[in-house]
């Protein structure tokens, strides 16, 4: 009889991490496949849509500095994908596998609701609308991914936990640069109306990527040690960290959606 997911469950409780594929009971294989394609199809589908506005850039300084996100977020994936090949996933297919640069309407409220055919977050169907909006969306989307990565630097299957702390402080940067690009632009404008609109519009799709509140899916991450923290800890951590980052720019954080 092989591994079950009493004997994983057992495993974590005792302080102990998997190693390998063969570690892992069908139930574990299941949700760790699941956290990876979320975070590789979020990676994917995000630079795609940044991509196109590397250009919009209003300096070359500005632009290398995109270019270097999208790079970095390519190598985000590619490593997370590397970690998925011993359980059968080919990276090759299954990049070619989606349309990532694909993109429903801009006004659509997906709230928590899972569309499409990949496992990106809803907020990458979303459609991007020139730099300022690409740098509003980098920075609030950066924060968000920082705190949710975060649950995975010392999370249960330790091929993940090697790779995700690296991975962790370069979304954290990408934040920061979002954050710096924001603040140069409501500078050049000497107005932070347009910021604003797009803080309007990003903040609450951002913040449904947390997910629902009262998710009953919680537990079994918290048994199979790949959560630590519910989603409304971590949406909580994202606000304290990223309201006062936005009045500080003299813009308004929007309320939480509901």
């Amino acid at each position: 009889m092989g591994t079950t997911d009493a004997d994983v469950i057992a495993t974590i409780a005792r302080g102990e991490t998997l190693t390998a594929p063969e570690a892992c009971s069908a139930g574990y294989r299941a949700e760790l496949m699941r956290v990876l394609a979320v975070f590789v199809d979020s990676e994917l589908a995000g630079t795609a849509g940044l991509v196109p506005f590397i250009n919009s850039a209003p300096g070359l300084r500005e632009r290398a500095t995109a270019a270097r996100i999208v790079a970095e977020k390519f190598d985000h994936a590619h490593r997370v994908l590397e970690i998925m090949a011993p359980f059968g996933i080919n990276p090759t297919l299954y990049v070619r596998a989606h349309c990532w640069d694909s993109r429903l309407d801009r006004e659509m409220e997906l709230g928590n609701r899972r569309v499409g055919g990949d496992k990106r977050l809803n907020v990458f169907h979303a459609p991007l609308e020139g730099w300022l909006d690409a740098i509003t969306m980098n920075m609030l989307m950066g924060a968000a991914v920082a705190v949710q990565l975060g649950e995975l630097t010392d999370c249960s299957y330790q091929p993940l936990c090697a790779v995700m702390g690296e991975i962790a402080a370069r979304e954290s940067a990408h934040a920061a640069a979002g954050e710096t690009a924001l603040a140069q632009a409501i500078e050049r404008s000497r107005t932070p109306t347009a910021a604003q609109v797009a803080v309007d519009y990003w903040y609450p799709r951002v913040a449904h990527t947390f997910g629902r509140v009262d998710s009953a899916h919680f537990e079994r991450y918290r048994q199979f040690g790949l959560r630590r923290h519910t989603n409304a800890e971590l949406l909580n951590r994202w606000v304290a960290t990223t309201d006062p980052r936005l009045t500080a720019l003299g813009l308004t954080p929007p309320p939480i959606p509901c």
